[in-house]
């Protein structure tokens, strides 16, 4: 069957499947003439089928294998393929316009006509589905070409001619899936497949109305059992479908109320009416009776008005509003006298206007048997089967995940076709990213992508493959869906910007210092994991608290800090090639050791008089870390301007390290007034060494000189001396009275409290 537009000769098997009777039709094509080589007609012996539309699957089957075993035996060969038709009681319609471009001029072919009609169908689809408002699933069951351009230009046949665009303008039709779903299923049961499938007025219009007729505008109106299918022709091209859900059954269903008859009864006084005066037949009652054609029509008279009608307003609204100037009636339903006089009256035009054709447009069929009668009835038959030579039309049928899917067929299908069909999700055929990682710097938005998954693993009749490998009818394809890949993430130190370097000057010597960031107000290091909205910002400054601590130099009250030359605190902001400057300072004797030393060296009273006034004076003064206070010290005339000052200084970040930085220390004495000499003695020459004592019945560690004396364990305990509490203060060494600046050794024992 699918050679059957290249081979001459090739058998073509037609179903016209009605409501009320199905039609085969056997014959082929030679030389624009068409050879019906046999033909049968089975009615349903039940109604299987109502308004177009399978009711009972199985007996349709039933009733279509009949027709293909009578078909075989008078034709000789078995049938495996079957061309169709459908009708339905909603319809749609989509225009669609298309275009191929080749670039330079290409001799246009049958091929790529096929080719641009097939793009045609595909985009009208594409937007049928977006525009689809209801919940069923529709699928094409046929298209038209209204005009052919080449170049641009309108041309009724493209093929031969040179072009470099060739373009169409379609209409496609649709039908809901399970008018179409029950047609292929019924086809099925009877053994056969289905080659092409057509709409029913599309199928009559190729014998109808021949391509001579079609620059006139008319509507054809095939008149069916359940269904009134329309089309209409205008300046040389079909140019609307539409169909109606009311045709002959509705006046069969009125004679047997009238006549109080059974369905099948009711059909045979309708057809006898047609070339018969009287009709006899009997009731139910098993009561012979008789009915006069005159009767039978003023019966049926309102609803072939109401048939009339509805016909006429859709004739209308597919024609733009207004009427034809012909119309052509097939099918058994409008043959009943006076259908198509009701119809003109309707349309506004001649009686002779509307008319029912059968011999007269079927002078290019060959009945090969002679017994068969060319009327009316015979159009679609015929039309099914030469639709099958103008367009190609078919579904196959997959399985996707074991999921049964129909799809219409291209020659072009793909595993990908076949997901977008069953509905799996998008992401699951291809990789997925994890999660992105959203955030700023300096301001700027910044985003980190997540790491790809795996893709899906493919398989089509358990052979490996992709998305794009092609399927066929009754392919089995299997897809483990793609994963999702890991969710984005950086580490702060990952930022390109954070690398940089900030370079200042510290004592003469050039530091670099790395440069930190702000997180959320926060100071983080450079293995802080970066989340979500995080607003970070890349500092351009240090602190000069931060470069002490960068540089592992202790802060205390002696260290004098100059920023560009200028006195500056802990605080003050230091940028790229600034000058810092700091001196450290041992701190002064502290006043409860001068006040032991001047005690012990026994100083005359009027001496401790001034040594009492100075070290109340030194307490007066507080010390302030980060800075001088009111009374900071005027900078000298050549100084250079600082830094900025007064900023919070925050901390370091983890990741900050450095080298301690030395710095020039010595001792300064601040003499008092009188002649008191200092009692801090010289230090001895040596390394740094640790000594163990006990003070007071308690381990004592005293670090960071080469040797100790007695008066330097004040500094390692909590002793008040600025106030008296007992008569005096006893200070013992190994048991007996210590001397202030006696040696200290490892393992002392050391007592000193208030004598009460």
């Amino acid at each position: 069957m699918t050679e059957g537009k290249k081979l001459s000769g090739q058998m073509v098997f037609g179903l016209d499947i009605g409501t009320r009777s199905i039609v085969g039709t056997v014959g082929y094509k030679n030389n624009n003439r068409f050879y019906v080589v046999a033909q049968r007609v089975k009615e349903h012996e039940t109604r299987a089928m109502l308004d177009g539309q399978i009711h009972d699957i199985y007996k349709v089957g039933a009733t279509i294998r009949q027709v293909k075993e009578e078909l075989e035996a008078a034709v000789g060969i078995p049938l495996t393929d079957a061309c169709i038709a459908a009708a339905g009681r909603v319809l749609r319609t989509v225009n669609v316009s298309v275009e191929n471009e080749y670039g330079s001029d290409k001799e246009i072919t049958q091929e790529d006509i096929y080719e641009l009609t097939t793009m045609g169908v595909e985009k009208s689809y594409e937007m049928f589905q977006t525009e689809n408002d209801t919940d069923m699933k529709f699928y094409c069951v046929g298209y038209s070409v209204v005009h052919y351009y080449i170049n641009h230009y309108p041309m009724t046949n493209p093929e031969g001619h040179k072009a470099r665009v060739m373009g169409a303008d379609m209409i496609a039709t649709f039908l809901p899936d399970d008018v179409v779903d029950g047609l292929y299923k019924a086809v099925e049961l009877a053994g056969l497949h289905v080659a092409n499938m057509t709409l029913e007025p599309i199928a009559a219009i190729q014998v109808a109305i021949p391509e001579m007729y079609r620059m006139l505008n008319i509507a054809l109106v095939d008149v069916g059992a359940g269904t009134s299918d329309i089309s209409i022709t205008k300046d040389g091209s079909v140019t609307a479908f539409g169909m109606i859900p009311i045709a002959g059954d509705a006046l069969t269903e009125t004679i047997a109320q009238h006549c109080l008859v059974d369905f099948g009864t009711a059909e045979k006084i309708k057809r006898d009416a047609e070339d018969r005066e009287e009709i006899a037949y009997k009731d139910i009652m098993g009561l012979s009776q008789t009915i006069s054609k005159k009767e039978l029509l003023e019966v049926v008279e309102p609803v072939l008005q109401s048939m009339a009608a509805q016909v006429s307003d859709k004739i209308k609204e597919l024609n733009g509003g207004k009427s034809v100037s012909a119309v052509f009636v097939v099918g058994g339903g409008g043959k009943l006298e006076g259908y198509t006089d009701k119809l003109a009256g309707e349309l506004g035009i001649q009686k002779e206007r509307v008319a029912v054709r059968g011999e007269e447009v079927m002078q290019s069929i060959e009945f090969l048997e002679d017994y068969i009668v060319k009327d009316s009835l015979l159009v679609t038959p015929i039309g099914i089967c030469l639709s099958f030579y103008e367009q190609s039309n078919n579904f196959i049928f997959a399985f996707f995940n074991k999921q049964r899917v129909k799809l219409f067929d291209n020659s072009m299908l793909a595993v990908v076709d076949a997901a977008m069909q069953a509905k799996f999700p998008n992401e699951g055929l291809f990789p997925k990213r994890g999660k992105e990682l959203n955030f700023t710097v300096n301001g700027k938005s910044r985003i980190v992508r997540g790491q790809l998954g795996e893709t899906a693993v493919i398989s089509v009749n358990g052979r490996d493959a992709d998305i794009h490998t092609p399927i066929h009818n009754g392919d089995k394809i299997e897809v483990i869906p793609s994963t999702a890949g890991k969710a984005a993430e950086m580490e702060l130190g990952n930022l390109p910007e954070f690398g940089d370097v900030l370079g200042v000057t510290v004592n003469e010597k050039r530091v670099e210092l790395p440069k930190f960031a702000s997180v959320n107000g926060e100071l983080q290091s450079q293995y802080y994991d970066i989340r979500e909205n995080d607003n970070i910002e890349l500092l351009n400054y240090y602190t000069v608290r931060q470069i002490a601590d960068f540089m592992d130099v202790l802060v205390d009250k002696n260290l004098h800090v100059y920023v560009n030359n200028k006195l500056a605190d802990m605080n003050t902001y230091v940028y790229e090639n600034f000058t810092v400057e700091w001196t450290m300072k041992e701190p002064e004797p502290s006043k409860e050791r001068l006040l032991k030393a001047v005690q012990d060296a026994q100083v005359p009273d009027g001496s401790m008089e001034e040594w009492d006034s100075y070290l109340h004076e030194e307490e007066e003064e507080e010390w302030n870390p980060d800075g001088y206070g009111d009374e900071a010290p005027e900078p000298e005339p050549d100084e250079r301007d600082t830094g900025q000052m007064g900023a919070d200084s925050g901390g370091m970040p983890e990741a900050a390290g450095g080298k301690a930085v030395s710095a020039d220390t010595e001792w300064q004495d601040k003499p008092p007034a009188g002649t008191i000499p200092s009692v801090r003695q010289p230090e001895p020459a040596g390394e740094p060494m640790a000594l163990a004592v006990m003070v007071n019945g308690k381990p004592i560690a005293m670090t960071g000189k080469s040797a100790y004396v007695f008066v330097d364990v004040f500094d390692y305990i909590d002793f008040d001396l600025s106030k008296l509490h007992g008569s005096s203060v006893v200070t013992l060494l190994n048991g007996r009275q210590a001397q202030y600046m006696e040696a200290l050794h490892n393992g002392d024992t050391i007592d000193i409290y208030w004598e009460k």
